[in-house]
């Protein structure tokens, strides 16, 4: 990640601000997002020159608010029990963001950069892959943390498309996915009752009997944008 001085970057959970200081070396500014009071205090105590502390739930964050009209960076050790909803959370903000640098779970991060036909992919890869350009970057292992984690994790890099979804688009689709893999195991005609019969899915070029898991990108716009106009 290069840095420019006069970037707009939003570190999410700073902790004891391992990652803060240096970003603060090459910047001007950084704003960080802290739910935890007591870490809070011992970043205040250091009296760092040029930093935010946001006292906040990182979900709850408004986020085109800090960016007031320059695109952010965001980073960030994302805790393992935030990291899918802050991934969601994205979806809705990308249009403020320039790029986005998080260490999640390697099992969060496969799951992002999977693709249809694999065990892997999922409603998370579909939404992600519809908005984002996703890099997974390098692992970092366990004994990396002290205490160790009994998971794997690594580094990936999200970028926005330049044709990504619209809002209206995203909630289309956040929908649809919700429906398709409401069971893996089970195939779209199953999974779909209620909202589409057989016809209606051969006419948009999907076989009723497929499984959600084998669909490219493609088709699932195709069945959320059916979906939001019946």
């Amino acid at each position: 990640m290069r840095l420019k001085s006069d970037d707009k970057v939003v570190e999410v959970g700073p902790g004891l601000g391992a990652l803060t200081l240096p970003l603060l070396a090459q910047l001007e500014k950084l704003h960080v997002i802290e739910i935890d009071r007591d870490l809070i205090q011992r970043l205040e105590t250091q009296q760092l020159e040029n930093l935010t502390i946001q006292s906040a739930d990182v979900l709850k964050v408004d986020f085109e608010q800090i960016a007031a009209g320059k695109p952010l960076r965001i980073v960030g050790n994302l805790p393992y029990n935030i990291g899918t909803p802050l991934l969601i959370r994205l979806l809705d903000i990308h249009p403020v963001l320039k790029d986005v640098h998080v260490m999640l779970q390697k099992e969060v991060v496969d799951r992002l950069d999977a693709q249809p036909n694999t065990r892997a992919f999922g409603r998370i890869s579909v939404l992600m892959q519809s908005v984002f350009n996703i890099q997974p970057l390098f692992k970092v292992p366990p004994g990396s943390f002290d205490p160790a984690p009994k998971v794997e994790s690594a580094v990936v890099r999200l970028t926005p498309l330049e044709n990504a979804l619209g809002r209206d688009e995203i909630k289309a689709l956040e929908n649809c996915t919700r429906i398709a893999f409401a069971n893996k195991r089970k195939t779209l005609r199953n999974n779909l009752k209620g909202h589409l019969d057989d016809a209606s899915l051969e006419k948009l070029g999907i076989n009723p009997q497929a499984r959600a898991e084998t669909l490219e990108l493609t088709a699932f716009h195709c069945l959320a944008k059916h979906l939001s106009e019946t």
